[in-house]
């Protein structure tokens, strides 16, 4: 996380210092209608710089995967700059409606304006004429981005209201850059700004349009067809099963993609719960938690098509540490179940300590894991958490050796928070408690 925290404030800092080398906003006497005009340029190319990049992120770039920690984190940034992108634009319309509504209201005097000789430039003389409809173009873009991103962020919108609305997004961004191009202030382009905010705009540019024609992930796609259903009814978790068609690059443990059973529904992402052996099978768990993955069930059927797109993520159980210790709360299982196959057929001499925590246990479901977790060599600790509730001193006293261990957590976000600050306070390194981020929305 800190990578992308790094990423998210090194984005913003060089945005505001881009701005700063070309505004006088510095260097001139206070007037409050030069400063708003100075800050509404500010929030305008943060707003847009942060949506460009936001932009990138959403084309799922895999070369990123590395220094950013995977696409779940990746994601995690595509979601922050989108709420700074909604936020500065809230504000940078705020700036350009207030004083003139308080003007109207008779609350500020409307300042002289001083006619600036016009621009030399024939490409400027043609922005300056169009200055009007890009207001108009930025202003019914700002709205539809409101609505758009507020459908994005409120959970209580069902995923596929956010699948098939969060496609116009790419829309809003073009307006936004034709608004954002006619509008800048002309001597930013003879600064480091403007050849800054070109590259952001043009790169963000490709990417919607590449939204728009749904390329997305297209080279990372397989089809296949479903060959295995096991439902597990106490703790409704599906077990599907799908034989590619396509070629597929193969996995490692832990990864995930996005799965489309329906096109109507879009893709979701599931994480692999199996290994891969070349064979063309891989296999999701999928926990009936919203209003789709719970009617799975009986909307699937042996022999129905299914594309998968992957595979992303890097919670791939690699680095050091003398020992391993895996805590799963609920469907945060998948990976592991990944990780235990894959032992069992090339272990790697490292001393395992399973940790599942689940509220409701199915024991089919439960067996299936005892098997794979005594078939790995891995020590399974089975927890329900109303009546034996799992804390970092409780991990810690299991395994007395956990000063030598990586820890691999993947649940819910509250308890693996709570067991990050417990082990980080009794010494353990950060960057050893590795958390997936299994929250792309």
């Amino acid at each position: 996380m800190k990578r992308v925290q790094s990423v998210y404030f090194a984005t913003m800092a060089l945005l505001t210092l881009a701005w700063l080398l070309a505004d006088p906003v510095l260097t001139v006497p206070y007037e409050f209608f030069a400063l708003r005009a100075s800050l509404v340029n500010l929030t305008g190319l943060l707003g847009l710089g942060a949506m460009s990049v936001g932009m990138l992120m959403a084309m799922r770039p895999v070369a990123l995967e590395p220094p950013l920690g995977g696409l779940d984190k990746m994601y995690r940034l595509h979601k922050w700059l989108g709420i700074t992108g909604l936020v500065l634009s809230i504000v940078h319309w705020l700036l350009a409606k207030g004083p003139k509504w308080m003007i109207g209201w008779g609350w500020m005097e409307r300042p002289v304006r001083r006619r600036a000789p016009p621009p030399e430039e024939a490409i400027f003389q043609f922005f300056q004429a169009q200055r009007g409809l890009a207001e108009e173009i930025g202003e019914f873009a700002f709205y539809a981005l409101v609505v758009l991103l507020v459908v994005a962020l409120v959970k209580r919108f069902p995923y596929r209201w956010f699948f098939q609305t969060h496609r116009l997004l790419a829309v809003v961004y073009l307006a936004l850059v034709v608004h954002s191009v006619v509008l800048m202030k002309f001597s930013y382009w003879g600064a480091v700004t403007g050849p800054l905010m070109a590259v952001l705009m043009a790169a963000g540019s490709v990417a919607a349009v590449r939204t728009l024609l749904r390329r997305v992930g297209e080279r990372r796609r397989a089809v296949g067809v479903i060959d295995e259903l096991v439902r597990h009814p106490d703790n409704r978790v599906l077990q599907v099963g799908v034989q590619l068609q396509d070629h597929w690059p193969g996995h490692e443990a832990g990864q995930f993609a996005f799965v489309t059973f329906d096109p109507h529904e879009g893709a979701h992402p599931f994480t692999l719960s199996s290994a891969w052996h070349g064979d063309g099978h891989i296999t999701f768990l999928i926990k009936g938690l919203g209003d789709y993955t719970q009617t799975l069930p009986e909307r699937l059927a042996l022999g129905d098509a299914a594309t998968v797109e992957g595979p992303y993520g890097r919670f791939a159980f690699a680095g050091g540490g003398q020992r391993q210790i895996w805590v799963a709360g609920g469907i945060g299982i998948a990976p592991f179940m990944a990780r235990l196959e894959a032992l069992a057929r090339q272990p790697d001499g490292r001393p395992v300590d399973l940790f599942y925590s689940t509220s409701a246990p199915d024991q089919g479901f439960i067996a299936q894991v005892r098997q794979r977790a005594q078939a790995a060599g891995a020590r399974l600790h089975l927890l329900v958490p109303g009546n034996e509730p799992l804390t970092t001193d409780r991990i810690c006293h299991t395994v007395p050796q956990w000063a030598q261990a990586t820890v691999w957590f993947c649940g819910p976000a509250g308890f693996g928070q709570a067991l990050r600050q417990g082990f980080v306070a009794r010494g353990l390194a950060p960057a050893r408690f590795h958390q997936e981020l299994f929250n792309l929305r």
